[in-house]
C-alpha cells in the first residue's frame, strides 16, 4: 500500500478536541520533530550552495526555503526530495512535507479575508486536504512542484468560499447574487471549465457535458458537486461511501485531473 494511502486521522476534517486549528496541529507536529533529541534533518545542500554542515533541522531546510536569497534551484531541489520521501517513506515525512508549506497557507488564508459564511477551520482543513492529494499527484520530475502544491491549495480553498456564498446565496433570495458572482470571479478553475464549453451555463452543465464525454463518471460529477460547487463536507460523502476521507479526497483530485485536460483540449480545438 502506498505510504499516502494508508488512513490517517492526523490532517482529518473532523474537529480536533485540543482545540488547535489544523495548520495550528500540524505546525505542532513539525516543530517537534525538529525539536526532538535526535531532530529530523535534510542535507544541508538541499538549500544552502555552499554548505557549512551536512545536515539541517527540517525547521531551518523550511526557513531557507522563505529566505529570498534562495535560488529557484535550490526550491526546486529541495521540495523534489521532500515530496519523494513524503511518498517513499510515509510518516513522518508527510508531516514534514505538509509542514514546510504552513507559512505559505498562512499568508495565502490572510489574503483571502474574511469569508462569513465559512470558519478559517475549515477553509485550512480544505487547504491541506488539497495539498495532501497533490503530493501524490504532483510531477516529482518536474518544474515548479512546490508551486504544483500551493497551487491546489488556492484553488481548493476559493472553490470552497465559492460553494459557501452559493449556498448564502440561495438561503437568502436573489439580493445576493451579487456574492455568487463575486465567488465566481475568485474561483479561475470554474470560470475556464464554463470557458471551454459553448453549451454550459453553469458548472453542473459543465459536469453534465464532461459526464456524457464520459471524461468523469456520474459518480465522479457527483463527488465534484457536492463538495466543490454545494460546499457539502467530504465526512459526511465518505460515510455515506463507506470509504475514507483521503480515499475521496485522492479520487476527486484525479477526476479534476481528468477535468482540466478535458477543458484544455476543448481551449486548444475552439
Amino acid at each position: 500500500m502506498h505510504p499516502l494511502s494508508r488512513p490517517s486521522r492526523r490532517h482529518s476534517t473532523c474537529p480536533r478536541p485540543d482545540g488547535l486549528s489544523p495548520l495550528q496541529a500540524l505546525e505542532e507536529s513539525f516543530l517537534a520533530l525538529a525539536a526532538a533529541a535526535e531532530p529530523l534533518t535534510l542535507p544541508a545542500h538541499l538549500v544552502c550552495e555552499e554548505p557549512e554542515q551536512s545536515v539541517l533541522p527540517v525547521d531551518q531546510v523550511r526557513t531557507r526555503l522563505a529566505h529570498p536569497g534562495t535560488s529557484t534551484v535550490l526550491h526546486e531541489r529541495a521540495w523534489r526530495e521532500v515530496v519523494r520521501r513524503a511518498r517513499r517513506l510515509g510518516a513522518p515525512w508527510d508531516t514534514v512535507a505538509l509542514g514546510m508549506t504552513v507559512p505559505v497557507l498562512h499568508r495565502m488564508l490572510a489574503r483571502l479575508g474574511r469569508c462569513d459564511h465559512l470558519e478559517r477551520a475549515e477553509l485550512e482543513q480544505e487547504a491541506l486536504a488539497a495539498v495532501t492529494a497533490a503530493l501524490y499527484a504532483v510531477d516529482v520530475d518536474g518544474t515548479g512542484v512546490g508551486w504544483e502544491l500551493f497551487a491546489a491549495a488556492d484553488r481548493a480553498v476559493h472553490r470552497l468560499e465559492y460553494a459557501a456564498r452559493r449556498r448564502a446565496q440561495r438561503e437568502t433570495g436573489p439580493q445576493e447574487a451579487g456574492l455568487s458572482r463575486l465567488g465566481h470571479a475568485a474561483s479561475p478553475d470554474l470560470r475556464a471549465l464554463e470557458a471551454g464549453s459553448g453549451e454550459a451555463e453553469d458548472e453542473y452543465s459543465v459536469l453534465g457535458l464532461a459526464v456524457r464525454a464520459r471524461v468523469v463518471s456520474i459518480a465522479e460529477a457527483q463527488l465534484i458537486a457536492r463538495t466543490r460547487l454545494e460546499g457539502e463536507p467530504m465526512q459526511r460523502l465518505a460515510e455515506e461511501r463507506g470509504v475514507s476521507c483521503r480515499q475521496l479526497y485522492r479520487h476527486r483530485a484525479a477526476a479534476e485531473q481528468h477535468l482540466a485536460a478535458y477543458l484544455r483540449h476543448q481551449l486548444r480545438e475552439g
